[in-house]
């Protein structure tokens, strides 16, 4: 890996056990499911692919998945769902990849965020292009800067109290760190009522124009095909489809 370091949510392993109960709504990954389907991709790559969600919802498709991320916490988590062993899972980055010919590479959520070092993200971009075949797609979202997202990041907007069966109570809220653009830090708290624990883990995101993802894209060989809204946040995303020729 070339020092991408994996927020504590993702990489304490009490933090992973409980990313999927606190936020179990991933209708943000209906569309890549619809794009999978458009582009008949049957070998997919999915690129911070963390607790499994996304990779595992491929692979009860039938399609052959490769996820990777930096996190082993949450590889670890990945690895007790059911249907696991139908993914092939490695802790690392895209540049830790074995050959690989894809018809799709993803990065859902906050992936191509999260990773805010220029350097990484052009090894990343690199990485992708080389596990996709000739015609596979990279697909991968990052919100419009413009709607300045991190003003609703407060502890008033975020805080919650969520029951998880095994665990007991977990108070949970985030907080604005700092915002010095394009970069923008913010930490989010953990407080575990059955023996008062208190963790926090920190991130750290990059909010990129979009003529910026562009240039990067086309700098590496890509043909950028389409840039779309993301359907569940109209007005707030770009999801970038990028092929390689």
């Amino acid at each position: 890996m070339f020092g991408r370091m994996a927020d504590d949510c993702f990489a304490h392993p009490r933090l992973a056990a409980i990313y999927d109960p606190l936020d179990p709504d991933r209708g943000d990954l209906d569309a890549y499911l619809r794009i999978t389907e458009e582009f008949g991709a049957r070998r997919a790559l999915d690129i911070g692919c963390g607790t499994g969600v996304f990779a595992l919802l491929l692979a009860d498709r039938g399609i052959e998945v490769v996820g990777v991320d930096p996190a082993l916490a949450s590889i670890d988590v990945a690895r007790t769902k059911l249907g696991s062993e139908r993914v092939r899972w490695i802790c690392g980055d895209a540049t830790d990849l074995p050959p690989l010919q894809v018809d799709l590479a993803t990065m859902t959520a906050n992936v191509a965020q999260a990773i805010a070092d220029p350097y990484t993200w052009q090894k990343t971009l690199q990485g992708a292009y080389e596990a996709l075949r000739p015609g596979g797609h990279l697909v991968f979202e990052t919100r419009a800067p413009a709607r300045r997202a991190w003003e609703e990041w407060t502890r008033e907007n975020s805080y919650r109290v969520t029951e998880i069966p095994g665990v007991g109570s977990v108070e949970t809220w985030v907080q604005l760190i700092e915002v010095s653009l394009p970069l923008v830090t913010f930490r989010w708290t953990y407080g575990f009522a059955a023996d008062g624990q208190v963790l926090t883990s920190d991130s750290t995101l990059r909010f990129r124009e979009r003529e910026e993802v562009e240039q990067d894209l086309v700098a590496h060989g890509y043909v950028v095909e389409d840039v779309r809204d993301a359907p569940d946040r109209p007005g707030r995303e770009f999801v970038f489809m990028a092929r390689r020729p």
